[in-house]
């Protein structure tokens, strides 16, 4: 391994922000990450794709990124077909692998930025699908007991945006690969979002998988900015949930909020609907806000962007008024998808 001092983490986090480690280094197997390890066995920050994390300061120790590769698929039955992918792939590569192979799951998760080890911590999701719908296991380094561990479905305890990885286990573990189970014959989640309509100015009247996949890149395309243009993070705050009985009251005082309805009775509001109708004055709104560079994108208030050499400290500091303009005008609390750091 080649270790780094006082490197810029500019190019690897997709936001843009210019940060620097003390140290850094890659490792592209469970090797090299115990060697790494022996270094600074306390304080080391695993990077994947760094599509989810806003730096906030320099990091005072050693970043890892995670370069595991590979993707095979290791069984198959009558109906499912698995897949085992390293955490250091790029999930879109991967997402794009399944569709080759005809494999039904992943098409609604099209052209999301960040890395395969990313996809369950996060428990991703878009347009109705998350990764627990087609997880199967994952393996994943103890930092303390220095072993590969395994997690099924149920030991990830997935939420929304949420699993162990992120809470009891956070900074316990190091993901080295995933695997997941993708259907042979598809069953199309095309109601959610703009998904069928899409397909329809596509000319198209029986959806396939890669047409799926075609309808939510160019979709996402549409509202979403490329990080390799304008640095983002995607979507940079949950939608948040609410009791049913809320939600009947928010309607009432605003008949074009947006919500969906959950098994439990509860609401999932539209954050980006809620940003969307407040802004820093009265009459208003955050979309499009612009403050030297950082900003609220202009097509979609949900993703907030630095447009050039905006810091993390600038970017969170907007983040933190969108999220009293919420919270003053609806009563519902705004929290954050991205990671800080």
């Amino acid at each position: 391994m080649h270790f780094q001092e006082n490197i810029s983490l500019k190019k690897f986090n997709t936001f843009g922000i210019e940060a620097t480690a003390k140290y850094f280094a890659s490792f592209k197997n469970v090797s090299e990450l115990e060697e790494a390890f022996k270094i600074d066995p306390v304080s080391p920050l695993i990077l994947g794709g760094g599509s989810n994390i806003l730096f906030t300061k320099n990091y005072d120790g050693l970043v890892l990124k995670n370069e595991i590769s590979g993707i095979s698929i290791v069984q198959s039955d009558e109906d499912y077909v698995y897949v085992k992918a390293g955490a250091g792939e790029g999930w879109h590569k991967l997402v794009m692998y399944c569709i080759d192979h005809e494999l039904a799951g992943m098409e609604n998760l099209s052209l999301i930025p960040g890395s395969v080890g990313a996809s369950p911590m996060q428990n991703i999701g878009a347009y109705g699908v998350e990764i627990k719908d087609f997880f199967h296991s994952l393996e994943a380094y103890h930092l303390e007991g220095k072993k590969i561990s395994e997690f099924d479905k149920s030991a990830c305890e997935f939420g929304y945006r949420e699993s162990v990885f992120k809470g009891k286990y956070k900074n316990q573990f190091v993901i080295t690969s995933v695997t997941y189970r993708l259907n042979k014959k598809p069953a199309f989640n095309i109601s959610y979002g703009a998904i069928t309509e899409e397909l329809e100015t596509m000319g198209i009247h029986e959806p396939t998988i890669k047409s799926v996949s075609q309808a939510v890149i160019n979709i996402r395309s549409k509202k979403l900015p490329n990080p390799t243009e304008i640095g983002n993070a995607g979507s940079f705050f949950k939608n948040p949930e609410i009791i049913g009985q809320d939600f009947l009251a928010l309607t009432a005082k605003y008949p074009g909020i947006v919500g969906y309805q959950l098994p439990n009775g509860h609401v999932k509001l539209a954050a980006g609907w809620l940003i969307e109708h407040c802004g820093p004055e009265v009459g208003t709104s955050w979309k499009g806000f612009r403050k030297g560079d950082a900003g609220c994108y202009t097509k979609q208030a949900l993703v907030l962007v630095n447009y050039g050499n905006a810091t993390g400290d600038e970017i969170y500091a907007l983040s933190e008024k969108i999220i009293a303009s919420v919270n003053k005008k609806f009563g519902v609390l705004l929290s954050r998808e991205v990671n800080l750091v």
